[in-house]
């Protein structure tokens, strides 16, 4: 399973990115599907999640109701929807998917198996 994610880039404070997150490999549907971020100087930490078996979205604390997780109609496609963006929001974002997860896996880095590469999300005040 590979994953590329891209979209990522410069806005002010208030504004809107949606980042993508591209699977080709031997993907299923009932795949839990995540994104990452990591600031500089800090640990990653969990954004969001979306788990196939349930189709629910599951969000950090830190960016509920302003951001949303959903997937591609061809399923191979996970985005992530970042509205009212903050400066605390400034980041490498990652994408990252395993096989299906339970409740208490899905926010933990060392559940997922596959990893895209980064990219970044700077938002300025």
């Amino acid at each position: 399973v590979q994953l590329q994610a891209f979209g990522g880039g410069s806005v002010q404070a208030g504004g809107s990115l949606r980042l993508n997150c591209v699977t080709s490999g031997r993907t299923l549907s009932s795949d839990t599907m995540a994104w990452f971020r990591q600031a500089p100087g800090k640990d990653r930490e969990f954004v969001a999640a979306l788990r196939g078996t349930d189709r629910q979205g599951y969000y950090a604390d830190s960016v509920k109701g302003r951001f949303t997780i959903s997937r591609g109609g061809i399923e191979n496609t996970v985005y992530l929807q970042m509205n009212s963006l903050k400066p605390e929001d400034t980041a490498v974002y990652y994408c990252a998917s395993n096989r299906r997860l339970i409740l208490s896996e899905i926010r933990n880095i060392r559940a997922y198996g596959y990893w895209g590469q980064g990219t970044q999300v700077t938002v300025s005040s």
